[in-house]
């Protein structure tokens, strides 16, 4: 795995969407938890438990997004070495891909 302490800080534009569509998903996920309680039916439930992974996908996709646009793009400028970090990052974030 690649340390990242030593990269340079950028503001993150995609960090508040990113914050809409995890409070979004815990929404959700304590409704699929009240459903479940309510006993209510296994459709009801696996269609919340959806929009659970949905949101928590999509909020992944902005941060490597993100990632990619902002973070790579600074150590991509540096050189051979620049170059060889961006792609050790890229390697490391589409294992999440």
């Amino acid at each position: 795995m690649v340390s990242h302490k030593h990269l340079p800080k950028h503001v993150h534009t995609a960090h508040p969407d990113v914050i809409k569509r995890l409070k979004r998903a815990t929404g959700h996920l304590q409704n699929v938890i009240a459903m479940i309680e309510a006993e209510r039916s296994c459709v009801d439930i696996a269609q919340q438990l959806h929009a659970v992974e949905k949101a928590v996908s999509a909020a992944k996709k902005l941060v490597i997004h993100d990632h990619l646009d902002h973070c790579m793009e600074g150590i991509a400028g540096n050189g051979a070495a620049g170059m060889q970090a961006s792609i050790a990052q890229f390697k490391d974030i589409s294992k999440y891909l």
